[in-house]
């Protein structure tokens, strides 16, 4: 798993920073440094509405009895969505536009579903209490 963490640290900020050149040369530096700016604020206004959403069909689910499983996991994918669509860079903002996006969203749901499922199931989950 840290060989995972270590490989994205470098491995990201590099395509990155690549697609940053590449768009500097067919679009312009300016054009470049104001399109990432639109991104940054668009995202965070979208993030905002969508995360109010999210966080409107928690307390229905819980004021329901209900356990709000999915729509914890939908809050989820919306605040990582919008961090990634406040970090600098393309590859990022199209991963944070398909993570707030509703048709897209239940796809990445259905990972971290399967992610959790798989910890619970090998024991490897810890809930840790202070």
């Amino acid at each position: 798993m840290l060989r995972w963490i270590i490989a994205a640290i470098i491995i990201i900020p590099a395509v990155e920073i690549w697609g940053i050149i590449k768009m500097g040369h067919w679009i312009g530096g300016w054009a470049t440094f104001l399109l990432i700016l639109l991104t940054g604020f668009a995202g965070a206004q979208f993030a905002r509405s969508e995360g109010r959403k999210a966080l409107l069909d928690v307390q229905q689910q819980l004021q329901s009895g209900q356990p709000p499983g999915h729509a914890m996991l939908n809050g989820l994918c919306v605040l990582i969505g919008g961090l990634l669509l406040m970090l600098p860079g393309f590859l990022t903002d199209i991963v944070g536009i398909t993570l707030l996006f509703p048709l897209t969203r239940p796809f990445y749901r259905l990972q971290m579903l399967r992610f959790l499922e798989k910890k619970l199931r090998n024991g490897s989950f810890i809930i840790r209490r202070r």
